[in-house]
């Protein structure tokens, strides 16, 4: 049987009963790598073949970016071990073995990188192919297959060249089909393939050694290819880990009617149902299916046209699934009625799939609860509540293709990926429409909100990659007519360009005309059974940033424990509330600002009562007002002259204030507690109305736990002096009404200042709330407001590994974090920490929130259930 090597090797093999790899072993052999051995060891039929291993990689590119001696005499030695097993010879001229070279990194990239079939096909082997298939023209056919893909991927000739020789041989001989071609039409394009690679000054290589080196090392180049280190940008993966390389012995599903190729999931990854869901060609191989030249057949219906074959491959995929606990996506090829399995991997799924699954594998006694909750990643939790076509709104469906992953998606028509990057980069929603997409498209998909492609099915490139990221898609649309160049679609006779809308329907393969109204996701039982299993798991409470009555009840719904951050200032915008708050900053006297405050206090009052009702038995924490008064005035001279009229004031008072307030930067100026200490009578008004909500909240039965917090703290001076305003505030209230009330107060850490001097700093107070956003741009001297001219470029080139402010700088920020925690709690042991930056909701930054013992997070209301979730895996680690 088979045996996990112990040593450390350059080759692995698999097949038959020397398979020298397992399912533990994705770190040497990568993820296909350690599958096609754990396969071989279950008694599946897998071609045999060798591993070389992901270490090699590495050893490519310190060696010039060349295989070495050593390697190459190795391979040969496993090759010589694949042709005794199959009684066949590379490069033989009567019985030929061929492989196909594949990528395989430890975790699945698909498409990413290159992949070689058919390799080991020359002048003399392809006769050799002719006389062991019984087809002459199926030999000629694989041989210009492997020259077009060798001197495409290996020799970097544009595959539009090879493709233009093949439609004038069509085109000339009035056929519509390959398969119409004949084997002396397949002959005259290998002759013509091999001269237009002359005329490019290169050469296709007739020694198989040679083919297979130079494809073995081109696989290893694609590791750095662009499009692949997009791939591992936009998914987190490593870019030192490299990749293994899979030579495989070739099988043909191209022989006729009882051969063919699929690809199957052994439920489905759109919406988790247990059902065997994929596709097939027959006659055909592999990348035909993927790259959506012909429109494939659903799995089931292999079962009239093969039926022992179709229930050999359902007990193989029911034993998959079994053996590796998870939802598998296979690949197979049928030659000749001999069915083969090619690869087996974990199944990428969308997110209401990987629930649903994730759920029914408990039921089904496969995964714990732990596991289950594992299989859930915070991002695919942010995908499930993104929104849908509102159900009441009339549409104008122009098409409608295959359902390739389910939601909506709203946005202008992009025609290429490079379209679809620059217009995300202004912010601007758009939907990529493509023939089908490419690895190359891989930065557009991920920049579009939604993808629609003419071709491909439910198991193309498009649709795999759209699963992957969450993104709605469309596919195999085949009424759309696409004109790239002119920028072009028509459907149906109408012609849309680049400046017209359409809303994308994933769940029902919906093309429809214009912007359509979307309504936010539902959660499903499945749903909210991971996120009530999350809950018993992580050890963080999970609060929400948010001051509005609706944003406060939809964070409630979604399981927040409370309010981390209420921007009071958020509350001063609204009708006659910014009037008021105007009128305040353009007094000139005591008596009129205070006047004015009058007129916000009930307002703010009422604000706090509802919020603390609807909170009811949880925390909230009101932060008092932190930005700069000049951010509540006009600039420009319309609203300025309409102000004044409104104010009874001229026109050149209020300009007079406006630019009396101008700040060079106002985020270091005057703002938060300075506003606080110039102004006292803003922040006496604040806590009154919070202390008197608080009291009439609690009379009415409602548990009120108000925490007040005071901004931009950097001295323990400017703490105290406004903790005790806040606290003659609220007894003089209490004792007026003889009430009690629990209360605390406690500051925003977001100056580097109070973080370095926490111990002096956290005397004051009685929690301490980072407020990351700020904290990122003063400890990194970068505005977060300008720095996207250039962070994407940072994050690019490898001189930050994340952006900032989407991920907290853990040997930075994180640091003086972890500083300021250590200071204040060897002050007071049981201090309670927060955050609630936008960090608060990102998965990442949650685990160091894990980490440093924080007591919550808090974040926007729609990513408290993300918060959940990741602080869940927090905890299980």
């Amino acid at each position: 049987m088979s045996s996990t090597a112990t040593k450390t090797k350059s080759i692995y093999f698999f097949g038959g009963t020397q398979t020298e790899g397992a399912k533990d072993m994705r770190n040497t052999i990568g993820g296909k790598g350690a599958n096609l051995a754990e396969m071989s060891n279950l008694g599946i039929p897998v071609p045999p073949g060798f591993t070389i291993a992901t270490s090699e990689c590495d050893v490519f590119y310190d060696n010039n970016e060349s295989l070495s001696d050593e390697l190459k005499s190795e391979i040969r030695e496993y090759v010589g071990k694949v042709e005794s097993l199959l009684g066949k010879t590379l490069g033989d001229n009567s019985n030929p073995l061929l492989f196909s070279v594949r990528s395989g990194a430890r975790v699945s990239m698909p498409g990413m990188m290159d992949t070689i079939l058919n390799l080991g096909l020359n002048d003399e082997s392809v006769v050799g192919l002719a006389t062991q298939s019984g087809s002459e023209r199926f030999a000629w056919d694989s041989y210009r297959r492997f020259i077009q893909m060798f001197c495409s991927v290996v020799l970097g000739i544009d595959h539009h060249g090879f493709e233009k020789i093949l439609a004038a041989k069509k085109q000339k001989n009035n056929y519509n089909l390959d398969t119409e071609l004949s084997s002396d039409d397949w002959k005259e394009i290998v002759a013509e393939y091999k001269s237009f690679v002359q005329s490019k000054g290169l050469s296709f290589p007739q020694d198989a050694y040679e083919q297979l080196y130079l494809s073995v090392g081109s696989v290893f180049k694609s590791w750095r290819a662009d499009r692949a280190y997009k791939y591992r940008d936009i998914n987190s993966i490593p870019h030192t880990w490299g990749t293994a390389v899979n030579v495989q012995a070739m099988v043909f599903g191209n022989l006729g009617d009882t051969s063919g190729t699929g690809v199957a999931f052994t439920r489905n990854p759109s919406t988790g149902e247990n059902v065997f869901y994929g596709e097939y060609l027959v006659n055909a191989q592999g990348e035909d299916v993927v790259a959506g030249i012909r429109t494939p057949e659903p799995i089931a219906t292999l079962e009239q046209a093969m039926p022992e074959v179709y229930a050999e491959l359902v007990q193989i995929y029911q034993k998959l699934e079994l053996h590796f606990q998870d939802m598998q996506d296979i690949e197979f090829t049928i030659e000749n009625g001999t069915l083969y399995i090619l690869q087996t991997r974990v199944g990428k799924r969308t997110a209401a799939a990987a629930v649903k699954i994730a759920v029914d594998h408990v039921n089904e006694g496969l995964i714990d609860h732990k596991e289950a909750v594992k299989r859930v990643a915070p991002e695919q939790v942010d995908q499930l509540l993104h929104p849908t076509i509102d159900p009441s709104a009339t549409v104008d469906v122009l098409t409608k293709g295959l359902p390739a992953s389910p939601g909506a998606a709203v946005g202008r028509l992009v025609f290429t990926a490079e379209d679809a990057e620059a217009a995300a980069a202004n912010n601007e929603s758009v939907i990529l429409i493509r023939e089908e997409t490419s690895p190359e498209d891989i930065g557009g998909m991920h920049a579009a909100v939604g993808i629609l492609t003419a071709r491909g099915g439910m198991t193309s490139h498009a649709a795999v990659v759209a699963r992957g990221m969450g993104k709605c898609c469309v596919a195999g649309c085949e009424s759309l007519d696409i004109d790239e160049a002119n920028k072009t679609v028509t459907v149906n006779g109408a012609t849309f360009t680049e400046s017209d809308s359409i809303t994308l329907n994933g769940s029902t393969g919906d093309v429809i005309s214009g912007d359509v109204p979307l309504v936010e996701a539902q959660i499903t039982p499945e749903f909210k059974q991971i996120l009530e299993w999350a809950d018993t798991f992580r050890t963080l409470n999970i609060r929400t940033n948010a001051e509005t009555p609706h944003d406060v009840q939809v964070a409630r719904d979604f399981g927040a424990e409370g309010i981390g951050l209420c921007r009071t200032e958020h509350m001063f915008f609204e009708g006659d509330r910014i009037r008021s708050m105007r009128k305040m900053i353009l007094s000139n006297t005591l008596e009129a600002r205070c006047s004015a405050l009058n007129e916000l206090f009930p307002l703010q009052k009422n604000d706090f009562k509802a919020i603390f009702k609807t909170m009811n038995g949880f925390p909230v924490t009101i932060r008092l007002l932190d930005p700069p008064l000049h951010e509540f005035l006009p600039h420009d001279d319309a609203a300025v002259n309409e102000l004044a009229k409104e104010m009874n004031l001229s026109a050149e008072e209020v300009h007079k204030k406006v630019h009396s307030l101008k700040e060079m930067n106002p985020m270091l100026g005057h703002r938060g507690c300075r506003l606080g200490i110039s102004f006292p009578e803003i922040y006496e008004m604040q806590a009154k109305a919070i202390i008197e909500a608080a009291v009439e909240a609690q009379s009415e039965g409602s548990i009120v736990i108000p925490e007040i917090m005071v901004p931009l703290v950097g001295h323990k001076s400017e703490l105290a002096v406004l903790r005790e305003l806040i606290e003659k505030t609220a007894e003089s209230i209490l004792s007026e009404k003889s009430e009690t009330l629990a209360y605390s107060v406690g500051t925003m850490i977001e100056v580097p200042r109070a973080a370095l001097m926490a111990d002096e700093v956290v005397q004051e107070a009685d929690f301490f709330s980072f407020g990351t956003n700020d904290l990122t741009q003063l400890t990194l001297g970068i505005s977060r407001d300008d720095a996207g001219r250039f962070l994407g470029e940072y994050v690019e080139n490898g001189v930050l590994a994340d952006d900032p402010f989407q991920t907290i700088d853990q040997d930075g920020v994180g640091r003086l974090i972890e500083f300021c925690i250590d200071k204040a709690r060897a002050v007071k042991p049981d201090l309670k920490v927060g955050i609630c930056g936008e960090h608060g909701g990102e998965g990442r930054s949650i685990q160091f929130c894990h980490k440093q013992n924080f007591n919550y997070v808090s974040c926007s209301p729609f990513r408290v259930p993300v918060a959940r979730v990741a602080a869940a895996h927090a905890a299980i680690g």
